[in-house]
This record gives C-alpha cells, structure tokens and sequence, in this order.
C-alpha cells in the first residue's frame, strides 16, 4: 500500500514564510513569452524559455547576487506559465523555463511513454546543462520551481539530485492523495484503464480551444472573473498553436494517467516519503482557492519536509505564479535571502515590517 499523507495539520504549527521587500519591477503590461530554443535531453529534446539577469531595481548592479533557477509547469501547462514571475525573479536570477515532453513546443517522449520518471529525468538533464554554462554562477546548484504536476516532479528531482538544486518551491504541487478532487470529474478515473486514454484524447480534441482556455481559468483560478482580457486572448492563442500539434490531446490524458498511477508508488519514489527527505529549503505556496489540490495538504506537506516554509495566498486558485506574481515572487526571494543570511552572517535580509512569523 502507497504511503499516506500526515493527519491533519495547522498552519500555525509549521514555519511561516518570510516576504522579501525587495524592491521589484511593475508588471504595468501584458509580457510577451520570453525567447527560447530545443535542447537536448535523454531520448530527444525539450523547448527551454530564458529570463535573462537584470540586476537590482534600485541599486548597483556590481555585487548583486545573481543566480539561476528553473522553472516547471504543470499538467497542460507549459513555459509561459512563468512570464511575469520569471521577470520578477530576474532581480535575482537567471532564468530558465522548460516546456515537459510533449507540452507547449517539446516534442513527445522516446515511444510517447508519458511517466513522472520520465519528466524527472528532463527536468535533470536540464538542470545539468543550466549548471554548466558559463558564468558567475557556474557549477552551483540551481533555484527549482514547480507547480502542481511540476511540483511533484520537481520534488522528485530534488530527492534524487540535492547537489543539483539550491532551494525548492513547490506551488500547488499534486501531491497524492487518494481520493478525486471534486473539481474533476470521476471519468478521470477511466485513465487507468488499458485503451481509454486514447479516447480521452479524442474527446479532448473535440473542445475548442477557446472553451478549453476558459474552462481551465474556471478551475485553476480563485478569482476568474479577473483574469484580463488580453491573458485570455493571448493564452487561446498558445492553445490553438498546441491543438496543431498531433500529439497533444496525447501527451495530457497520458501525462494524467502517469501522475495518478505514480501515486500507487511504494518505494522512494513515492512522493511523501521523498517529501521527509528533502535536503534542499524549500518553500510550500498554495492558493486558498486552489480547487485542483486541497489546500489543507499545504501545512500538512510543509510540516514533514525538514527545513520548509509555509505561504497561503487567500484569494487565489492553483496557479499563483499566474495569479499573483508579486506575491509569489516575494515569497520566493524572502527564502532565498533568508537561506543566504544563514549561510553569511553579513549578509541582509530584506524583510518587511509587519510579516507573521
């Protein structure tokens, strides 16, 4: 039998985080997709966005930390997912974006098989190759962000490859649960069944893209209704683009269909047990609204990683990087600045008034 969940947990019984004040960019506009390009992993390639490093907002950039993180979308997601945070985040880093096989512009897995391991192996490939080029951050371990299928994903990585990952951000993550989340809709179930994934997929290739884009904001959004117009004509877009490839409709109902029968895992690779086994910081952020992923496994996942931190977002749904950015940005630099002053005593930590501990 798979590992349980803890009990229930309060948050109040696990470390809070630390926002940042650090001074940060006005998202004033709707920012393009960052650039990227194919690089090679195990078995093929993925598409990898890059944020470049821009410094501090307010001050010199001489001396200014600047290092690297990756980040992971979520089941049906891709690299876009993290425009505005990764723009946020150059403050600090570089960044980097990969699209999971066979999402946004990756092409499918070796023999389209669609498993958690086989994204874990592509997220770590592309973690050594972020941690090979040139530059002040050479050969250090990199900042991983994920979100929901990401998140698990991500959680894996770090695992398996401490040596590969500085600090760890986990939003929404699908952690198991053993149960179907009212949100979805119990054919899911059918997945696990030999034959029905591909014709998920059809029925799935039935759906315009422009329901299939407002039937996500729906379910991953505590706050639908504002969602800017301009997001939304920009994300049918990406979802018409997607829709011309053939494999796509695949590569979602197989991907669902790994991530549920990763949670019968047994051995390390079950994701709670790989969660009380974390050596990286890591940093836990949910949504209050999260509808995919219940929120009350928030303090419960934060309170068996060893050196975690907890942010709640009130108001939000499962993807806050999309949903507030700013937040999640702060949440995420408050960490890193916190883990960087426990390693030098000199350095700061730009913590602002009024934060809950």
């Amino acid at each position: 039998m798979s590992e349980d969940p803890p009990s229930r947990v309060a948050a109040a019984d696990v470390p809070a985080a630390r926002p940042s004040a650090t001074s940060l960019p006005p998202l004033t506009s709707l920012l393009p997709p960052w650039p990227g390009e194919q690089l090679p992993v195990r078995g093929g390639q993925v598409f990898v966005r890059a944020t470049p490093w821009t410094g501090p907002v307010d001050g010199p950039a001489d001396d200014a930390p600047r290092e690297r993180a990756l980040y992971v979308h979520g089941l049906g997601g891709a690299s876009t997912n993290w425009t505005d945070l990764a723009a946020l985040l150059a403050v600090r880093f570089d960044g980097w974006a990969l699209d999971l096989p066979g999402f946004g512009r990756s092409q499918p897995p070796p023999r389209r098989r669609y498993s958690i391991s086989g994204h874990v192996r592509a997220v770590i490939d592309v973690l050594e190759h972020i941690a090979r080029q040139p530059g002040e951050a050479a050969g250090r371990p990199v900042h991983l962000l994920g979100n929901s299928l990401g998140g698990l994903v991500s959680l894996l990585v770090a695992s398996r490859r401490p040596d590969l990952v500085a600090t760890l951000t986990l939003i929404s993550p699908a952690m198991p649960v053993y149960r179907v989340p009212p949100a979805f809709s119990r054919a899911l179930l059918l997945l696990l069944v030999p034959g029905v994934p591909s014709l998920a997929a059809r029925r799935i290739g039935a759906v315009t893209p422009e329901q299939s884009v407002r039937g996500m904001i729906r379910m991953c959004f505590g706050e639908p209704a504002k969602v800017p117009r301009e997001r939304i004509d920009q994300a049918v877009q990406e979802m018409r683009d997607r829709a011309a490839q053939p494999w796509a409709d695949h590569a979602l109902t197989r991907s669902m269909r790994g991530l549920m029968t990763s949670y019968l895992r047994v051995d390390a690779a079950n994701a709670w047990r790989a969660a009380r086994a974390l050596q990286s910081p890591t940093l836990v952020l949910w949504g209050a609204r999260d509808k995919l992923v219940d929120p009350a496994l928030a303090p419960r996942l934060a309170s068996v990683v060893p050196d975690a931190r907890l942010q709640v977002l009130e108001r939000v749904g499962h993807v806050a990087m999309l949903e507030a950015p700013e937040a999640t940005a702060r949440a995420v630099l408050g960490m890193v600045e916190t883990v960087t002053a426990c390693r030098d005593p000199h350095a700061a930590v730009d913590t602002p008034r009024g934060v809950r501990r």
